[in-house]
């Protein structure tokens, strides 16, 4: 019986509220509804009936119990509050489906309104972005807009790459100086190379980086002879491809005979040469023993954890704190001379290098020629944002990123540094891709530091070195044609990936700070 009622209840609610489709019906739907109101409407009925009926024999205390017995139970009430918002939901559906649908002129005139507000919206909004941008405008009122433009790339590099802390070099430095000062107290009466003072080198110290996250120092350490040897540089003539390689053959002079069986254990010749020259690996696993056994006299071991990462070339050393970390290479060389070239342990980009062979590097003369931009460079100077940016562009690919730099220098060389401004980032990096362009169709790019009349006289170089023929660093792409292919491939892709950053800054679509680049 009480099964009976609630059915009757929700029934007249659906015949009174029908639920209702979408806002607006079509007549087939519409007709569909009507038959469906009846249909309840014969329903309702028909129970209604029954329930006369059934009610005739109870009388109307039955009912008052009915409804007495119903009113205790919690469960009615809840039952009523739902009831209660589907009645109120169904009723604004419906007074909404039955709005007459011969409005459509009143429902295009209302979307042709709201399509002109949008409209005057968008042009406030214009404006708005007009206004503000002329306000940020450092060129005027009437400035050039192709001026904003570049500079606001510029602004744009500054702020979404990270740049090496240049601060920490000087303590870098000073850290390996005092570690290899360290090593005195192994080295006494002992015949091994001598460590020089460290020199900071490669794009930390002159103040770029390749690398999005993990910054990498690199620092060249000079080793001369102990006493009673010298090193004797030989140029190699086994590597067929240019570049100059050199093997260090180390020679006694005189060395008491009495000293020599002292220190027997302790000659360089034993120990750190293969056949009389002086070998790289056998240098850097030296130099890896003693740094580990030195590390706990200095008073950074007290703030600073070191691990020794192993290499074959180089001695990579990992410094942890609390609060950061960052690695340092460390490389191995011996003076050319007096002069800013070295060999050294640095190996040649995807070649092997034997353990007795110590390649020409030009690092520390090209760190001075950095040096010297920055003390003529504008304070907004670009030519270390377009540097990174081509780095992290097109780098790791056909070309690497000391081709980039290379290119870089030659413009840094011929360009006045007045228009290194950041309004000129844009041109200056259309014009490197452009002498990109140009060394891939003539299969050459020199060398910066060989051959070059023009290098500033702040860089010492040998007497010989500037009417040397430049060594050609697209060599490779002269002797393979699949490789000159791949190259102008991926300057291709350089040159996508440049024209995707100008279009991005150019509709403000990558403003905001922190985007990414590569």
């Amino acid at each position: 019986m009480e099964a009976l009622i609630v059915l009757v209840l929700l029934v007249q609610t659906l015949i009174q509220y029908p639920h209702v489709v979408g806002d607006g019906l079509d007549e087939a739907t519409r007709l569909r509804m009507e038959m469906r109101e009846k249909y309840l409407n014969q329903e309702m009925t028909r129970l209604l009936q029954e329930l006369e009926q059934s009610s005739l024999e109870p009388g109307v205390r039955a009912w008052g119990a009915l409804l007495w017995a119903t009113l205790e139970q919690w469960h009615f009430w809840a039952l009523l509050g739902v009831l209660g918002l589907l009645l109120a939901l169904a009723f604004s559906l419906r007074k909404r489906s039955r709005e007459p649908h011969g409005s459509a002129p009143q429902e295009n005139a209302s979307s042709n309104l709201e399509a002109q507000e949008d409209q005057v919206n968008g042009r406030a909004n214009v404006e708005e972005n007009n206004a503000a941008g002329r306000e940020e405008r450092k060129y005027g009122a009437n400035g050039d807009q192709e001026q904003d433009r570049d500079s606001k790339l510029g602004r744009f590099i500054e702020e979404s790459i990270r740049w090496p802390v240049l601060d920490r070099g000087c303590v870098i430095t000073d850290l390996i100086d005092d570690l290899t000062r360290a090593f005195g107290h192994h080295l006494s009466n002992r015949f091994y190379p001598v460590p020089q003072q460290a020199i900071g080198m490669g794009s930390a110290f002159e103040g770029w980086s390749p690398r999005k996250e993990d910054v990498v120092y690199r620092v060249l350490v000079p080793l001369s002879p102990p006493p009673g040897h010298t090193f004797h540089l030989e140029p190699n003539t086994a590597a067929g491809m240019p570049g100059k390689d050199f093997c260090v053959r180390v020679e006694q002079v005189h060395i008491p005979e009495e000293k020599l069986r002292r220190n027997k254990n302790s000659i360089l010749l034993y120990n750190l040469c293969t056949r009389s020259y002086l070998d790289v690996e056998k240098t850097t696993l030296w130099f890896r023993l003693m740094a580990r056994a030195s590390w706990s006299r200095l008073p950074q071991s007290k703030h600073w954890r070191l691990r020794v990462l192993p290499s074959r070339r180089s001695c990579t050393l990992r410094l942890t704190n609390n609060r950061e970390s960052f690695c340092v290479e460390v490389l191995f060389g011996v003076q050319q001379g007096n002069s800013d070239i070295y060999v050294s342990s640095q190996s040649r980009e995807a070649l092997f290098t034997p353990s007795t062979v110590w390649p020409e590097t030009y690092g520390v003369a090209e760190m001075k020629f950095f040096s010297h931009i920055a003390r003529q460079a504008p304070p907004d100077s670009c030519h270390l944002r377009c540097l990174q940016l081509l780095a992290r562009a097109g780098g790791g690919r056909a070309f690497s990123n000391y081709t980039l730099k290379t290119i870089m220098m030659h413009l840094l060389n011929t360009i006045p540094m007045a228009q290194w401004g950041r309004r000129h980032c844009r041109q200056r990096l259309l014009e490197s891709l452009d002498y990109l362009r140009c060394s891939l169709q003539k299969k050459r790019l020199d060398c910066f530091v060989i051959g070059n009349q023009s290098i500033p006289p702040q860089i010492d170089l040998p007497p010989h070195f500037q009417t040397l023929q430049p060594p050609n660093l697209f060599w490779h792409l002269a002797q393979d044609p699949d490789a000159h292919r791949e190259a102008r491939q991926d300057f291709s892709f350089l040159r996508y990936r440049l024209k995707q950053l100008f279009t991005a800054i150019d509709g403000e679509a990558s403003s905001a700070p922190g985007a990414p680049i590569a």
